[in-house]
């Protein structure tokens, strides 16, 4: 964790060395632990947008390099524009993903200009000549329209506004679909935890034979899978906290409290064997059963 600018009990440039990387594609690189930003979009609790790029600072030099926003976070990807400008030779190494996510009420009825005027003002909330990876979402597959307005993402690849294209939250058969379409999809940005094992039904093995690189959120399941919830009661109501209320739903689905404790009970013993926390340890986990599936 951050405190003060510095990673709690380790120094910055020990966890700079010790942050593990990864080839998405051909000479595109980033840190495998990524900096979320939906926190800072609000209803997760107070958030200071004039502290931001100081704790973005912190995280790139600690060597966490990746960020993920969407233009759907409200001040996100403009928080990250000022810590481009702030800290212009930190912004040269950090890797930046963002989303195209359409209005759901615009499904069916998106045409090329409707993304191109989307991907310019990511552009320019984001101060970047070329947004290097765009991960495209669909609310609903009863629209029609998600293979041709990733084709239009693709047309705009080939223009030089967009290095990569990704997808957020698809299923195999309409992730199938674009790629038949001639879409380059590098990566598929999706939850995978402990507490949800979903794309181990097919879309783990689809994306590995295609070379489609996984970005897992929800490893931590919004701080449930942390020391924090160790040998707690299950609570009668959550704070207003949009992560929490979501990954509650989760824990539900997983089995209930009883068993996320009993899970929160093998992770303390796996942690203490290793000498750091349960967060750390459920992060690491994910990418394990990737590559044992």
């Amino acid at each position: 964790m951050i405190e003060g600018g510095r990673f709690a009990g380790t120094s910055v440039s020990a966890m700079a060395n010790s942050i593990p990387r990864s080839e998405l594609a051909p000479g595109y690189e980033i840190s495998r632990l990524i900096k979320g930003g939906w926190q800072l979009a609000g209803d997760h609790g107070p958030v200071s947008l004039d502290e931001a790029p100081n704790d973005m600072a912190a995280f790139v030099e600690a060597g966490v390099t990746t960020f993920d926003c969407a233009d759907i976070y409200t001040g996100v990807e403009a928080a990250i524009g000022r810590f481009r400008c702030l800290y212009p030779g930190l912004a040269k190494r950090v890797r930046i993903h963002t989303k195209f996510v359409p209005d759901l009420m615009a499904l069916g009825e998106i045409d090329f200009g409707h993304v191109a005027r989307s991907i310019d003002r990511s552009l320019q909330r984001l101060g970047m000549e070329r947004l290097d990876l765009v991960q495209f979402h669909w609310w609903d597959y009863a629209k029609p329209g998600y293979v041709e307005t990733a084709l239009q993402l693709e047309r705009l690849r080939n223009e030089g506004k967009i290095a990569h294209i990704g997808v957020t939250n698809f299923d195999t058969e309409r992730l199938a679909q674009i790629l038949a379409a001639g879409v380059s999809v590098i990566a598929h940005q999706l939850q995978y935890s402990l507490l949800d094992a979903r794309p181990e039904n097919g879309m783990v093995e689809f994306c590995r034979k295609r070379g489609i690189g996984l970005l897992c959120y929800g490893t931590v399941a919004g701080g449930f899978l942390s020391d924090r919830w160790l040998g707690k009661t299950e609570p009668a109501q959550l704070p207003p906290n949009r992560s929490l209320t979501k990954y509650k739903l989760i824990i539900d689905e997983f089995g209930g409290w009883d068993l996320f404790q009993e899970l929160l009970q093998a992770l303390r013993a796996v942690a203490d064997r290793h000498d750091c926390d349960i967060a750390t340890v459920a992060s690491r986990a994910t990418p394990l059963r990737v590559m044992r599936t």
